[in-house]
């Protein structure tokens, strides 16, 4: 079994289009592995009980990193949390994106005129990172990043998905799934600190605790040099007493950061270590699904305080759509990187602005 990097972070949005165009602009992430629209009958658990029609577009940096999968409803509204989300509270806060060069991502996005949370600030490793506000109100956390795939020219300087700050109740019960079931195993800081740093963030308190993860070895499996190295920050409230989850009474795929999605290799082996830990599939599409231009067997999990963890296997995906060239991923051996040069190929599925 290997976990294989984070492929993408799951977000709800009332209009896909219109988001994407400034996550191409800000991100760079213009790379369409796939658009499907259908419905989502796997996903009633948390859907109502009623199978809900939605649209999906899947979208990369070839900087490296992983993705976005910008999810829309077509059979109901888009629905917003019911209170005001504040920093704290249950569920993924924000998105870590990296940056290889964080002084010109800054006056980047300045520039662009995109709403900044922050300055530049320090973290407690001693690096540099800001906050970012995309146009629905999602926090995303520009960081020093790593492990490039390859060279765009993109003038803000950053690739993908290099991970996730995740809120929770008790640090010590997420470390049984974050660092021992998806491999974090590192201690980068652990840190008490006072909110200052987040004072332009929706908070109620006054001091966090900041625990940054990080796995030691490089990912294996196909796309592991693509997806490149991540690292998970989990905050918890010193004081607060009145945090709740952040999808409270919604449903998946409502407004606002839905999953964290790992592609990993061999799900029966990961299910199996999920339910010894405590964290049993509450979703398995248990055979290859099809997502119209790729396909693959994906699952749900659930941390400790509810945030929803998904995992997909890929059996098929688009490298070359105009030449009708897809990878098929089964047979193949699951802790190998695919040839650079294939990867590559997908450039070529760039949608400009």
């Amino acid at each position: 079994m290997e976990i294989c990097g984070i492929q993408q972070m799951g977000i709800g949005v009332p209009n896909v289009q219109e988001i994407w165009n400034w996550y191409r602009k800000f991100f760079g992430v213009d790379i369409k592995v796939f658009e499907d629209a259908a419905e989502a009958p796997l996903m009633t658990i948390y859907t109502g009980g009623v199978v809900q029609n939605r649209t999906a577009t899947l979208a990369l940096s070839m900087e490296g990193g992983g993705g976005f999968e910008i999810w829309q409803y077509k059979s109901r509204n888009t629905e917003k949390a019911k209170f005001d989300i504040q920093f704290g509270d249950f569920g993924l806060y924000a998105c870590r994106i990296k940056s290889k060069d964080i002084h010109a991502s800054y006056a980047y996005f300045k520039k662009e005129g995109a709403k900044l949370l922050s300055e530049l600030l320090p973290t407690p490793e001693g690096k540099s990172h800001f906050l970012v506000e995309d146009p629905n109100g999602n926090v995303f956390d520009i960081v020093e990043g790593s492990g490039w795939f390859m060279e765009t020219n993109f003038a803000g300087k950053t690739g993908g998905v290099a991970g996730a700050m995740v809120c929770v109740s008790n640090i010590e019960n997420s470390l049984k799934l974050y660092q021992d079931v998806l491999q974090y195993s590192e201690i980068v800081y652990d840190v008490t600190e006072s909110v200052e740093a987040f004072k332009n963030l929706p908070s109620g308190e006054k001091k966090v605790r900041r625990v940054l993860l990080r796995h030691p070895q490089p990912r294996k499996g196909p796309f592991a040099e693509l997806l490149g190295p991540t690292e998970i920050e989990l905050i918890q409230s010193v004081e607060r007493t009145d945090c709740r989850n952040m999808f409270e009474n919604r449903f998946w795929g409502d407004w606002g950061f839905i999953h964290l999605c790992f592609d990993i290799q061999g799900m029966d082996e990961l299910r199996t270590n999920c339910e010894k830990a405590g964290f049993p599939f509450t979703v398995d599409s248990g055979q290859t699904f099809d997502m119209g231009e790729a396909g693959g067997r994906f699952s749900y999990i659930e941390d400790p305080d509810g945030t929803w963890i998904e995992f997909v296997e890929t059996h098929k995906v688009p490298i070359l759509k105009k030449l009708g060239w897809y990878i098929k991923l089964k047979n193949r051996d699951p802790r190998k990187h695919l040839p650079k040069w294939m990867l590559k190929t997908m450039r070529f599925n760039r949608v400009k602005n």
